[in-house]
């Protein structure tokens, strides 16, 4: 049987050549995308930590809130005392507070600073967090 000129005499399929380019082309996509994996468990591990620092800050400003102005709570200076800070959870948190009395015509306020430190997931240097709220006499 003739071939007649309306068909034409193309090979069907793909060759091994094009299928090896193929391969090579997916892998190095695929190892492309593996390698954002750890970059992403490392900033969730890091939110995580952000997250429970900010939880322990607004903690303390929810309980110093509710305290008198007399309060030995709220005594000016930092709290616990100059070298020391609450140990939290597994010790990747320390937390302090710092009371100052405002001056001037706002002397009826109290200005509290909660700060806390905290380290991990690949930070190397710590980090913090610091939320500030004032009680009023």
């Amino acid at each position: 049987m003739r071939h007649s000129s309306l068909t034409p005499n193309h090979e069907q399929g793909m060759s091994l050549v094009e299928l090896m380019i193929a391969l090579v082309v997916l892998s190095v996509g695929l190892l492309a995308v593996g390698r954002l994996f750890p970059t992403g468990a490392r900033t969730q591990a890091q939110d995580q930590l952000l997250v429970s620092a900010n939880y322990y800050a607004q903690e303390r400003l929810e309980m110093l809130g509710s305290q008198t102005w007399s309060d030995s709570t709220l005594a000016d200076g930092r709290h616990p005392s100059a070298t020391t800070a609450d140990t939290l959870g597994s010790g990747r948190w320390t937390r302090y507070y710092t009371v100052s009395t405002m001056s001037g015509s706002l002397n009826n306020l109290k200005k509290v600073v909660v700060t806390v430190d905290y380290r991990g997931a690949g930070y190397t240097t710590p980090r913090s967090v610091t939320a500030t709220t004032y009680v009023r006499r």
